[in-house]
C-alpha cells in the first residue's frame, strides 16, 4: 500500500501536500506549528484536519506493519502463497488481514485440534473434497476407529473429522466477511431485563433495533447496562438466510454427503462462527461509538476552554459548603489572592449575620464586582444568600453560577500544593471558582480533563484514546490563544507547543530565580528549550512587555524580517503597531498587491495575511469575540418554572441526544434533539456548543425527579 497515495485519496487531499505534512510530521514538528506557521506546505490544513491526517498515517503504518508481519509468519510456516500474498496485498482493514491469517495462527486446543490428533484429518478432508462415495467414506472411518485415540466407533470417526471441517469453515476469510456483513446490515441488537427493578436502563428492558440503526450513544449505554447486570444482550442475525447461503457455497450439487455437510455447516455457524461474528460487531460497535463520543467531548472541551475570560474583574470565589462552611477567596483582575475567609450561612442567626458582615466587607474592602458561586453541595442556598446580600447592598456587583467540576481534584493536587503552598484545600477550591471565571483555560489546563463534566460514558471508553484526544484538544486551544511567558502557570505552559513537562517548570523556574523574560530570545536560554523546541514554541509565547513589539504577537521570529518589511513597503511604523494604527493594513497590502509583496517579503500569501492579522490586532485574544457570561442579581428556583416560560441559559454540555442548557435553578435543562431546531438536524452540535448562550422555552417541569425540559424552537 502507498500510503501518501491512500491518505490523500481518503481525506481528498493533494498527494504533494500530504508527502510534505507527514515529512513535517517525521521531523518532529507538532501539530499547532505546521497548522499555524506552514500553511503553504499543507495547503491551510487546520489543527483539526491535521490530526485526523495524523491519526490515520498511524493507523496506516500500523496496518502496513501487520500486513509484514502475518506475511512472514505465514511464510515461516511454508504455506505463503501467490494468492494469498494477493490477498494480504489488497486487505484494507486490520479485520481482513487477521480474517486471512486466522487458518494459520496457532491455535489453543479445540475439538478440531484433538480430532486431528487422533488422526481423522484424512475423513475430513474426503468429506470436504465430496468425491468419494459415501460407502467408501464409510470404511474409510471404519478403518480409524482406535479406541486407545478415544474413537471408539465409525459415528465417533465421523464426528471428529466434522468437527474439523467445522473450524475450517470458520477460518474461512471470504465467508467470514459476508456474514460479518449480513449479520451487520440484516441483525438486531437485542435487550432483556436482568434484574427484577427499576433503573435507569428500563427503556431497554425490553429493546430491540437494527445493527446498523443503533445510535452510539445506545451501544455505550446498554454497554454499560449489560455491565452492571441490569440487561442481557444478545444479537439475532438473519440465521436462515446465512445458512442458506453458505450451504450452497459449500455443498456441491452431487455431494455424497450433503446432509452431514448441512450439518455441519449449522454447527460451524452456531458454535463458532457467530459467537466470533457477535464479539467482533459489538467490539466494533463499541469502538465507533467510543469514537464518537470522543468527538463530542473533544467539542464540547473545546467550546468550554476558549469561553471568553471575565477581563479586569476582582471576582469573590465562592465554594459553598455546610459543615465545613462556605470557603471565599477574592482575587484580583491578575488572578492574585487578595483575601480568603470562611462563613456558615446555616444554623444561628447570629451565624447568618456574622457571614453576610464578612462577606459584605470583602466587597467593599476590595471592590468585588462578580461573585463566582460554585454549583456544588449548598449551591442553592449560597446562591439566595448572596442575591439577598447584593440587593442590601444596592450596588454594581453581580453573581453567577460557575461549574465547580474538577475544582476538588484540582485543589488536592500536588499542582495546586505547589502553586498555594499556604493555603489549604478549601481555600484553593475557592481560588479555582474565583480563576476559572477570570479565565477558563488558564485555570481548566490544571485539571484532567475527564473531570471537567462535559462528556458522555467517558468511563467506558479506552483511556488511551480518549486522553490522547483531549490532550490534543487541550494543546490546540492553548496554542489558538497564545500564552504569556511572565504570568503562566507551568501547567499552561506545558501544552504549548514544543514545551514539555520539565521545560515549562524550568521556564517558571528561571522567572522565579531572574525575574521576567525581557524577550522571546531568552526563552532560548531556559534548559531543555533547544533550537527544535524553539522553532516550535516561539511563535505562541507573547512577551507584553518586550522592546521588540512582534514578541507579543502571533508573528514567528522567524518571520520578523518579513513583516517589518511589510510596514516599511506600507509607509508604517512599530509606533503604529504598539498605538494600533493599522487597521487600513489589508486593505493598502491588498491596494499595493499581494502578489506582489509576496515577492518582496518571501513569504505565501497565507502567511502574509496571518502577519497582517497579528500587526492590525497585536496581543488579541480570539476568545473577545465570544458572548460573556450570564450575571445574575436574582434567584430563580426550579418551582417557580411554568410551562411556556421564556428564559436564556448558557449550554453547560452537548451530546448525541440533545444539549443540557444552565437556566439558572441548579438544575440544568434538557433540550432533546427533537425540541432543537424547526428544522431537522443531524447531531445537536450542529446548531449549539457548549457555551453558547441560547434562548428557551420551558416544555415541563418534574420537581419530584429535578427533570427539565425545554425547547428551542422558534
Amino acid at each position: 500500500m502507498d500510503i501518501i497515495k491512500s491518505l490523500a485519496a481518503e481525506l481528498s487531499l493533494d498527494p504533494a501536500k500530504v508527502e510534505a505534512t507527514v515529512a513535517l510530521i517525521d521531523d518532529g514538528c507538532t501539530i499547532p506549528f505546521i497548522a499555524r506557521y506552514r500553511k503553504e506546505v499543507t495547503g491551510s490544513l487546520d489543527d483539526t484536519q491535521l490530526r485526523g491526517l495524523y491519526e490515520r498515517l498511524c493507523y496506516l503504518r500500523s496496518l502496513e506493519e501487520r500486513r509484514g508481519e502475518v506475511r512472514r509468519l505465514i511464510d515461516e510456516q511454508g504455506k505463503l502463497t501467490p494468492e494469498i500474498s494477493k490477498a494480504l496485498d489488497d486487505a484494507r482493514i486490520l479485520t481482513e488481514i487477521e480474517d486471512i491469517y486466522r487458518p494459520f495462527r496457532p491455535k489453543r486446543r479445540t475439538r478440531a485440534t484433538i480430532a486431528v490428533e487422533r488422526g481423522l484429518a484424512p475423513l475430513a478432508e474426503a468429506i470436504f473434497a465430496q468425491k468419494t462415495p459415501k460407502n467408501k467414506l464409510d470404511e474409510l472411518a471404519e478403518s480409524l476407529v482406535d479406541p486407545d485415540k478415544e474413537v471408539s466407533t465409525p459415528e465417533d470417526a465421523y464426528a471428529g473429522a466434522c468437527d474439523i471441517v467445522a473450524e475450517q469453515i470458520s477460518d474461512n476469510a471470504d465467508w467470514r466477511k459476508f456474514i460479518r456483513g449480513q449479520t451487520l446490515n440484516g441483525g438486531e441488537v437485542v435487550t432483556k431485563q436482568a434484574k427484577d427493578e427499576d433503573s435507569v436502563y428500563s427503556m431497554y428492558y425490553d429493546y430491540r433495533c437494527r445493527l446498523n440503526r443503533l445510535p452510539g450513544h445506545r451501544v455505550l449505554a446498554i454497554n454499560r447496562g449489560e455491565k452492571e447486570e441490569f440487561l442481557k444482550v444478545t444479537i439475532e442475525a438473519p440465521r436462515d438466510l446465512i445458512l442458506a447461503r453458505l450451504s450452497g457455497a459449500v455443498i456441491n450439487k452431487n455431494s455424497p454427503c450433503r446432509e452431514l455437510l448441512y450439518n455441519t455447516i449449522v454447527d460451524s455457524y452456531d458454535r463458532l462462527i457467530a459467537p466470533s461474528i457477535e464479539r467482533e460487531i459489538r467490539g466494533d460497535l463499541f469502538d465507533n461509538a467510543s469514537e464518537g463520543a470522543i468527538q463530542v467531548f473533544v467539542l464540547n472541551l473545546k467550546h468550554l476552554l476558549l469561553q471568553p475570560p471575565l477581563k479586569d474583574k476582582t471576582v469573590l470565589g465562592f465554594d459553598p459548603g455546610y459543615a465545613h462552611g462556605c470557603k471565599l477567596a477574592v482575587t484580583d483582575h491578575t488572578g492574585k489572592v487578595l483575601d480568603t475567609a470562611v462563613i456558615y450561612i446555616t444554623g444561628s442567626k447570629e451565624r447568618l449575620e456574622s457571614a453576610k458582615r464578612i462577606v459584605k466587607n470583602l466587597i467593599v474592602k476590595h471592590s468585588v464586582d462578580v461573585v463566582a458561586i460554585g454549583n456544588g453541595t449548598a449551591s442553592r442556598e449560597s446562591e439566595k444568600f448572596i442575591a439577598d446580600l447584593l440587593s442590601e447592598l444596592h450596588g454594581e456587583t453581580k453573581y453567577t453560577i460557575v461549574s465547580e467540576a474538577g475544582a476538588s481534584v484540582y485543589s488536592a493536587s500536588k499542582a495546586a500544593a505547589d502553586e498555594f503552598p499556604d493555603y489549604d484545600v478549601m481555600q484553593r477550591s475557592a481560588i479555582s471558582i474565583a480563576r476559572r471565571l477570570q479565565d477558563p483555560l488558564a485555570e481548566l489546563v490544571k485539571i484532567d480533563p475527564k473531570a471537567i463534566g462535559v462528556g458522555q460514558y467517558q468511563h467506558d471508553m479506552k483511556p488511551a484514546r480518549l486522553d490522547e484526544a483531549l490532550g490534543g484538544v487541550v494543546e490546540d486551544c492553548v496554542n489558538s490563544v497564545g500564552v504569556d511567558i511572565n504570568t503562566a502557570s507551568s501547567a499552561l505552559l506545558s501544552y504549548v507547543s514544543g514545551i514539555t513537562t520539565a521545560s515549562a517548570k524550568n521556564i517558571v523556574a528561571q522567572r522565579e530565580d531572574k525575574g521576567e523574560f525581557k524577550s522571546r530570545a531568552e526563552i532560548k536560554k531556559v534548559p531543555r528549550i533547544g533550537p527544535k523546541a524553539y522553532e516550535m514554541c516561539a511563535g505562541f509565547l507573547r512577551v507584553p512587555g518586550s522592546d521588540e513589539i512582534l514578541d507579543n504577537t502571533g508573528v514567528h521570529p522567524e518571520s520578523y524580517a518579513a513583516a517589518k518589511t511589510l510596514l516599511s513597503e506600507l509607509e508604517y511604523t512599530e509606533d503604529d503597531v504598539r498605538a494600533r494604527r493599522l487597521g487600513e493594513l489589508r486593505s493598502r497590502s491588498e491596494k499595493y498587491g499581494i502578489k506582489r509583496l509576496c515577492e518582496k517579503l518571501g513569504v505565501g500569501e497565507p502567511t502574509l495575511y496571518d502577519i497582517i492579522a497579528e500587526l492590525e490586532k497585536p496581543g488579541r485574544d480570539p476568545r473577545d469575540s465570544m458572548p460573556p457570561p450570564i450575571l445574575r442579581s436574582d434567584v430563580l428556583e426550579l418551582s417557580d418554572l411554568v410551562p411556556d416560560m421564556r428564559l436564556t441559559g448558557t449550554v453547560r454540555n452537548v451530546t448525541d441526544f440533545g444539549v443540557f442548557v444552565d437556566i439558572g435553578v441548579h438544575q440544568d435543562g434538557l433540550v432533546h434533539i427533537s425540541e432543537m431546531s424547526d428544522k431537522r438536524i443531524s447531531h445537536p452540535s450542529d446548531i449549539a456548543a457548549v457555551g453558547d448562550i441560547v434562548e428557551v422555552k420551558v416544555l415541563s417541569v418534574d420537581v419530584a425527579k429535578k427533570r427539565i425540559s425545554l425547547s428551542m424552537k422558534k
